[in-house]
């Protein structure tokens, strides 16, 4: 396995701190840094008391339950680690829950990057940070063409916002104390990430398992809402290469858009034919309009960037990441194993040469 040859020479060994570990998408990465020999601790809440990957898939990882809002708790953990590369992923994540709560979106998106840059800034060590933040940091104006990294940073809904704050935030850090301590920082804006064992309320994906399972129609409130969505895989793979890439060669740091090609962007209603159909028996959807607080209607990225710098590519279409979702959930539906199917998705996305 080719990618999984590059992985393991560099990544064994490393020692790598992920906030945010309990999350659906932490579980898939140290899963895969767990496959690739890194040495991982992960700092995050407790994984929520019902279905989730973090139990499901149990990434070999030292496991430190903590608020990224506590700063002396955070240090603590950052102390015992020694990370040599850290992945700052720890957030609220969700659009429609940061309207009920703003002020606690606020405080962990915004002072939680604080939190954690004031440990890499004190107690030192490490190489490589990423800052993952989101594709909504942009000023949306509904257009149609993508939006590129040196555009307005200018959220509209308070997760958004907090995260257009969260970027801000690191270009300071950077520049005030990091640009030239051989600390390398990059900001990361991935799309709408979709894969199994995602079980958050008012996401898509979720949604359709969620029903499916039960013999029911799906609902979709916004079909034709335009997203870039991309397979978690696609995603966290981006992630760790820009995390070796400046590791290595510091002036790759930077900004980056990372999401699928232009052509794979969906709106709800393909998005939901692609799962349907994937699914069988027979699954349908229909439009279950409802009225919630504002959300864009396209939203594309350009991720020229990134493929011109570091030459990196999704490795699954649309088509494909929404089969190997539901074959996910089907599974868990099923109760089958899904820590193996898990490990062997990852095993199966990177025999995938670009």
């Amino acid at each position: 396995m080719e990618g999984m040859v590059t992985m393991s020479h560099f990544w064994n060994g490393k020692r790598v701190l992920v906030t945010g570990h309990t999350g659906f998408k932490g579980s898939w990465l140290c899963k895969t840094l767990e496959m690739a020999g890194a040495n991982v601790t992960g700092y995050a809440l407790a994984p929520p008391t019902g279905a989730n990957l973090f139990d499901i898939c149990k990434p070999n990882v030292h496991s430190v339950i903590g608020d990224i809002r506590d700063f002396g708790a955070l240090l603590t953990a950052y102390k015992e680690a020694r990370p040599e590369i850290v992945i700052h992923m720890a957030a609220q994540p969700l659009v429609l829950e940061s309207y009920n709560d703003p002020k606690y979106t606020y405080e962990t998106n915004v002072m939680g990057t604080v939190n954690l840059l004031e440990c890499v800034r004190t107690a030192g060590g490490a190489v490589s940070v990423l800052n993952v933040t989101t594709d909504k940091v942009y000023f949306n104006s509904e257009r149609t063409k993508g939006y590129g990294e040196d555009e307005m940073l200018n959220g509209y809904d308070p997760y958004s916002n907090s995260k257009s704050c969260s970027e801000l935030v690191t270009s300071c850090y950077v520049n005030s104390f990091f640009k030239h301590s051989g600390v390398s920082v990059s900001t990361l804006r991935s799309g709408n990430v979709i894969g199994g064992g995602d079980f958050s309320v008012n996401r898509l994906i979720p949604d359709c398992a969620g029903a499916l399972s039960q013999g029911e129609v799906i609902k979709i409130r916004n079909p034709d809402a335009i997203r870039p969505y991309q397979h978690v895989l696609d995603t966290i793979f981006a992630y760790l290469e820009v995390a070796e890439k400046q590791y290595n060669t510091p002036s790759f740091a930077g900004a980056y858009n990372i999401g699928p090609d232009e052509n794979d962007c969906a709106s709800g209603r393909e998005l939901a034919d692609f799962f349907c159909e994937a699914w069988g028996g027979g699954a349908s959807w229909e439009y279950a309009p409802v009225d919630n607080p504002h959300e864009s209607a396209t939203l594309r990225l350009d991720c020229s960037k990134i493929k011109r710098i570091l030459g990196w590519t999704p490795r699954w279409n649309i088509k494909r990441a929404v089969e190997e979702t539901a074959r996910w959930y089907k599974t868990f539906f099923e109760d089958g194993d899904l820590c193996s199917l898990t490990s062997r998705q990852i095993e199966e996305f990177m025999r995938i040469k670009r």
